[in-house]
């Protein structure tokens, strides 16, 4: 087994030229694993990690005798799949054989897993060895004493969905996050998430490290050494720490380390520092050794103010949503990640809250990357149902807690953390007190590991009393932060009576868009996070529908008109778009809380004669409508907050051309946005996303194909069905056209065009390699996609 050494955060320069030794190995073992539906293995293929068994599975509609379950008014239960998506539960199992080198022997080897869906096992060599009761978050498995080396080991995993009722939505299954194997020293080494990286006044850092010591010398030292963006050693420090009789786990902390002129973290600069640790033998030499970045900011948290970050008032514009990507499912591909994070920041969000679970970790890491402000979240209710369903959750949180805890809280983009969701006064939950006795046990171990983070719950409902509606719920009185989904209208009032408060909007609804935002204290409030702003699979209002279908970005990522009304108070970009209103769906309601959303399109290819209704969405102070040149009038965007940056036009006679909106701000044009009739599509168009595919066997490729006319102009009524073809060393792992109400699989060769586009996602394989994608159709000339892997 070849053993690639590597820190965890590589400085190509520093690495090339030896600047650091690198003793610690760690090897990815996300390829090829044997997986079969059964123990037994009777029907296996090979696949790669991330992976969701689940996605590849067939959709099973309703039964005729499925009735919506309103006993449980929160967990959505239309038939029996609606919450989980309409695939059904149970076992994927996976296995892989390893050989370790003989050199391995004598040092410390571990089994990672950053997360087995939902719920997981791991044998080796047919012996039980460990496993996880909630498979969002990571562990590991000391494997030293069991490995054969120099022979072939067999890892055997099981991972299994639970029950329907496990969750309130799509969950996946599967190992849908990293393996690998790292070995170190085995009696001088840095312990599980190690680092705990800390700032003071924007130029101060600290360092402390948990290791173990089993060597003679009772005498441990560390060397700390910083690296800034640019990867120029910026100051380093040496400390010792003596041995301990009692245990031989130890924390070494660093003395504090000054950065001069340190560049701050924040949402449009977000520098990254990189500290490396290196324990030391009694000789000099390096024992073991990691690294970690990190970002130099402060947040503060006050009720007159909401956030500042360095100093400055922040508003967290933002969302939230369930951890899953689309076509590709629970598997947690970074670039597909990535994808989401870039398109969100074009739309001005700066905020991500991780409902209901944290994700993964390196989803984190690309929140650091990218200057997005994350409210981490650990579980949605406190009960053993929605916490895994294996073991009662009094069994593992304290476990959970400290694993979650550690391996984020050295990420600048995290700044609040959230332990739970939704609670509600539910006679399954421990104690039964809104969580008071669960929170008062948990925080403390939250500031065990972080203490410069502040604590909360997202609360719905709010209230104590549901006839009175009065008074905050009791655990809204013990949280740092007022953390309440959809009820942002109480804040004026609870803040007079608790004026130590600080407000939070940690759902928004996006039905009431717009108006829970401007009516909101925007001086006081620390923001809001819009709930399913991009579709998701699970939590249907009922089939055919596969999940949630209100967001303002469809299921493939493609926005929809509204995600421009979003676009038009969260950037100060100015903007207009244009929208016809095809239907109004506001009647939906769920968990008490209206979700239903208008439905809007920018189809302007209609029947002469007919007149539709229109609705322009800008932060001008006017428009002007022009169809096929001719004004049909100026309109002011409305001061009434419960309208503002939405101007509705009404009636307006259909006529085949061009149909344009034009902002005005102090008389001056400063925007437009145009749509057109359309001719019949003539041909495909294929744009490619990653102009930097790596051949690293897991790196993706989102290519759109979209239907166009004579005129290269999108025809939204194009619905031919496509296929795929790759040559070269990749594959399909997804297909996709933003449907969510389509019956087609996602893990195929073909799919249908709908308004237009579809999308084919292509996984590198990890040898460089020239790609071809060639798309076909029964209609339309062939494509032929020319694409290179690095």
């Amino acid at each position: 087994m070849k053993i690639n050494r590597i820190v965890t955060m590589a400085l190509p320069l520093l690495i090339a030229t030896g600047a650091w030794a690198q003793p610690r190995a760690v090897q990815n073992l996300n390829f090829g694993w044997e997986f079969s539906r059964d123990s037994l293995f009777k029907e296996s293929h090979i696949i790669d990690v991330p992976h969701d068994f689940q996605i590849e599975q067939p959709w099973i509609a309703p039964g005729a005798d499925e009735r919506a379950d309103n006993t449980d008014v929160a967990a959505n239960i239309k038939s029996r799949l609606s919450a989980r998506g309409f695939k059904e539960m149970g076992a994927g199992w996976y296995r892989k054989t390893i050989t370790p080198d003989a050199a391995m022997k004598g040092r410390r080897v571990l089994l990672d897993f950053e997360g087995i869906m939902y719920v997981g096992d791991v044998w080796l060599n047919g012996q039980h060895i460990g496993g996880t009761d909630y498979g969002y978050v990571g562990f590991e498995i000391d494997v030293t004493k069991l490995l054969r080396y120099d022979q072939p080991n067999e890892i055997k995993v099981k991972a299994h969905t639970m029950s329907e009722r496990n969750s309130r939505w799509y969950t996946g299954g599967g190992l849908f996050r990293n393996v690998s194997l790292t070995d170190t020293p085995a009696d001088l080494y840095f312990e599980r998430h190690p680092l705990y990286i800390t700032t003071r006044q924007n130029k101060y850092v600290n360092v402390a490290a948990d290791f173990t010591n089993r060597t003679k010398n009772r005498q441990t030292s560390m060397k700390v050494s910083i690296y800034a963006p640019n990867g120029q050693l910026v100051t380093e420090q040496t400390a010792t720490r003596g041995s301990n009789p009692q245990t031989r786990t130890l924390t070494i902390q660093m003395p504090e380390m000054e950065i001069s002129d340190a560049k701050l973290w924040d949402t449009e600069h977000p520098y990254l520092y990189t500290a490396v640790a290196q324990l030391l033998r009694e000789d000099g030499s390096v024992a073991d050794e990691v690294s970690e970045q990190f970002g130099i900011r402060t947040i503060e948290y006050g009720p007159d103010y909401g956030l500042k970050l360095n100093g400055q008032k922040v508003l967290l514009k933002g969302y939230a949503n369930h951890h899953t990507l689309g076509a590709l499912g629970a598997a947690a591909y970074p670039r597909a990640i990535e994808k989401r994070i870039q398109l969100m920041k074009q739309f001005g969000i700066n905020h991500i809250r991780t409902s209901h679970n944290p994700y993964s970790r390196d989803f984190i890491k690309l929140c650091d990357q990218y200057g997005i402000l994350v409210v981490d979240e650990l579980y949605d209710k406190w009960t053993r149902q929605h916490t895994g369903g294996r073991v009662p959750f009094m069994n593992h949180w304290a476990q959970d807690v400290t694993e979650w805890i550690k391996r984020d809280r050295n990420s600048p983009s995290v700044i609040m953390w959230s332990l739970g969701n939704e609670l509600q006064q539910d006679p399954n939950q421990p104690f039964n007190d809104w969580g008071v006795t669960c929170y008062r046990m948990m925080r403390p171990v939250v500031h065990r590991y972080d203490s410069t983070r502040k604590v909360t719950v997202a609360m719905h409902p709010r209230y104590r009393n549901w006839e009175t509606d009065s008074l905050p719920c009791d655990l809204a009185k013990e949280t740092d932060i007022q953390a309440y989904n959809y009820r942002y209208m109480y804040f004026p009032g609870d803040g007079r009576r608790f004026p130590w408060m600080t407000f939070y909007q940690s759902e928004a609804s996006i039905s009431n868009m717009g108006m829970n935002w401007f009516e909101m204290d925007l001086n006081k409030v620390i923001g809001l996070a819009y709930w399913g702003a991009i579709d998701y699979l699970g939590e249907s209002q009922g089939w055919p529908a596969k999940g949630w279908a209100q967001g303002v970005f469809d299921i493939a990522l493609n926005p929809k008109p509204k995600a421009y009304f979003m676009k038009s108070f969260l950037k100060d970009d100015p903007m207009v778009h244009l929208a016809v209103i095809e239907s109004d769906q506001q009647n939906i309601e769920w968990n008490g809380i209206q979700t239903g959303n208008a439905t809007f399109s920018e189809d302007w290819n209609r029947t002469e004669g007919t007149t539709v209704n229109l609705m322009t969405f800008t932060n001008a102070d006017e428009v002007e409508l022009l169809l096929n040149g001719k004004s049909l009038g100026k309109q002011q965007n409305p001061e009434n907050p419960k309208l503002r940056n939405q101007i509705f036009w009404k009636d307006i006679a259909y006529r085949a051309g061009k149909l344009e909106a034009v902002a005005y701000k102090n008389g001056k044009i400063i925007a437009r946005h145009a749509i057109e009739t359309t001719g019949r599509a003539v041909k495909l168009i294929a744009t490619p996303d990653n102009y930097h595919w790596k051949a690293d066997g897991q790196d993706l490729q989102h290519i759109r194909i979209v239907a166009v006319d004579s005129k290269g102009r999108r025809v939204l009524h194009a619905d031919n069905e496509l296929k795929f073809e790759v040559e070269g060393d990749a594959r399909i792992v997804a297909v996709t056209n933003g449907d969510i109400q389509s019956n087609e699989l996602n893990v195929t060769n073909h799919r249908s065009l709908w308004q237009g586009a579809a999308m084919v996602i292509l996984r590198a394989g990890k040898q460089p390699s020239k790609i071809t994608l060639k798309t076909t159709s029964d209609k339309f000339k062939t494509v032929t996609t020319k694409l290179v892997t690095e």
